[in-house]
């Protein structure tokens, strides 16, 4: 087994346990799994206090996916939002979609995906799940050290920004006197208001009231496409997750419209290839890398919004296709190219009871604080999910009215020959299912702990042949890869590598976690 030195221990529990990337958070999972909650209970409770003590990744406009073990089976939700109904090809800004602004915002799914959750697997009173996010908005709290980090380059970026649309952004996450550092309080009074609101009506009022409302004046005054008409006609998605074998086990995904598929592709890939006895072998390295290559460019070309365009998930997970796409594999690096299988900004956490209910839930405003957008009096910052579309007018994920874009959120699931292993997964981006292919090798192929598979050094493909890599990778391995034709670039930012959490369930109840060292997070449990 190969290990790594860890800045922190797995942690071990039987009572039910809580892992996020920010330990606030985590303590309010913690918190109303003990008053007698469930893993859904807890999963929300730590969903909505992270759009309080973590806005820097998530926030009440935010896209949701989770995937819940209960009664024996794995259930998805997809609770990402679509575009509005007014939106065109005409409202390009010189033929481009911008990154910010109002023009890349999507209806957000976040509030009605938690009221639906509760609905279907809730035990506590939905109001009493919302509590602890309510009372961190409303009395504050003081920023972590990642936090204020991430917070100080967000107040650096957004202030640049010119327009009304961005003018309430200051005035929520960059208040006079504010400065972002460690230690520093802050609270949105706002955000609690708007909070218990969507506790007291199951986030109807989101989406129908008034809440509504203040989204659509919002849009009008600064001119957004969004209108109540929008929301109103959201809904959540329940879906049938897809999955991969690798090795004894399988590995499940949330289907298109996210990428998770990537994941499964390059999995599937990999467990028809030797990998060494030891994870820091260049031979090893370069096969993960490698499928990796080829199920992401096999994703981008294919995934969408299977309401607008077929996805052909079970032929690109295919024996036959996976092994035509094994056999590309050689020594040397490879410039992917996609195949034809007709002939292919977030916070993420991890909660389990002492039932056996698991939830994989993973919530995102993407690119940090979204879309710099905030509804005026409200707490609410809109993501920017929309810019994910393709503007290739021929391709299945293009710019269209009403549809979901490709989203890079993944919550992932391990089982083993159909027992719940656990919840695992690793935001950041076009990182995420590059990290979950590491840490499930890192788990099954090299028996690493919980703590140990996320403290692994890390890589990412970041187009063509350049590979990314963690400095603690080493010089050796990193000279080896180059010598196999990649280019390699070291990254000395960790927070480019993600932030994963992870719980592992045994078959006595006792419980595993581990929570990335790469964030400020935390694993409680009792």
């Amino acid at each position: 087994m190969t290990t790594y030195s860890s800045v922190r221990q797995p942690v071990y529990a039987k009572g039910g346990m809580v892992a996020t990337s920010q330990p606030l958070a985590a303590q309010a999972g913690l918190f109303i799994l003990r008053e007698g909650g469930n893993a859904v209970d807890a999963a929300i409770a730590t969903a909505a206090a992270l759009t309080v003590v973590e806005p820097t990744s998530n926030g009440i406009g935010s896209d949701l996916f989770a995937l819940v073990w209960h009664g024996g089976e794995l259930h998805g939700l997809n609770a990402s939002g679509r575009s509005p109904a007014l939106l065109s090809r005409e409202h390009l800004i010189n033929g481009e979609l911008p990154t910010h602004g109002w023009l890349p915002v999507t209806v957000p799914g976040t509030p009605r995906g938690w009221a639906d959750l509760h609905a279907r697997f809730g035990k506590l009173p939905f109001e009493r799940v919302l509590a602890p996010a309510i009372h961190y908005a409303r009395h504050g709290y003081p920023l972590s050290a990642v936090l204020a980090s991430n917070w100080q380059r967000g107040i650096e970026f957004h202030q640049k920004r010119q327009g009304k649309e961005f003018e309430a952004w200051n005035g929520l996450f960059a208040p006079a006197g504010f400065t972002a550092q460690p230690g520093e309080l802050w609270s949105s009074p706002a955000h609690a208001e708007t909070l218990e609101r969507i506790a007291h009506s199951r986030a109807a009022d989101f989406y129908e009231g008034e809440l509504a409302r203040l989204i659509d004046a919002a849009a009008q005054d600064t001119g957004g496409l969004l209108r109540a008409s929008d929301l109103a006609s959201h809904q959540s998605e329940w879906v049938q997750p897809i999955r991969t074998a690798y090795q004894d086990h399988e590995v499940w995904e949330i289907p298109p419209n996210g990428q998770g598929l990537a994941a499964l592709i390059a999995l599937g890939i990999l467990d028809g290839l030797p990998l060494p006895d030891h994870r820091d072998d260049v031979e090893g390295l370069h096969r993960q890398i490698e499928a990796m290559k080829l199920g992401f460019i096999d994703t981008q070309r294919y995934v969408a919004d299977p309401q607008h365009a077929e996805v052909p998930v079970d032929k690109l997970l295919s024996a036959s296709y996976l092994a035509s796409r094994r056999a590309l594999i050689g020594p040397q690096a490879l410039e992917p190219e996609a195949g034809d299988p007709n002939a292919h900004g977030t916070v993420y956490l991890a909660a389990a009871d002492a039932e056996g209910q698991m939830v994989s839930l993973i919530q995102s405003n993407y690119m940090g604080f979204g879309s710099g957008v905030v509804v005026p009096g409200t707490g609410i910052a809109l993501q920017n999910r929309g810019h994910n579309f393709s503007l290739d007018p021929e391709h299945p994920n293009a710019l269209a009215p009403g549809k979901r874009p490709y989203h890079t959120i993944i919550p992932g699931f391990l089982t083993r020959q159909g027992t719940a292993v656990g919840p695992f997964g690793v935001m950041g981006g076009f990182m995420q299912p590059q990290g979950h292919l590491q840490v499930v090798v890192n788990t099954v192929r090299y028996g690493m702990n919980p703590q140990q598979a996320l403290d692994a050094p890390r890589w990412q493909w970041t187009g063509g042949k350049t590979i990314e890599v963690e400095h603690e990778l080493g010089a050796d391995l990193a000279r080896a890869l180059q010598q196999r034709g990649h280019n390699i670039q070291v990254q000395l930012n960790p927070g480019a590598f993600g932030r994963g959490q992870i719980i592992w369930r045994g078959e006595d109840g006792v419980m595993v976690g581990g929570s990335e060292t790469r964030a400020d997070g935390q694993v409680a449990a009792f």
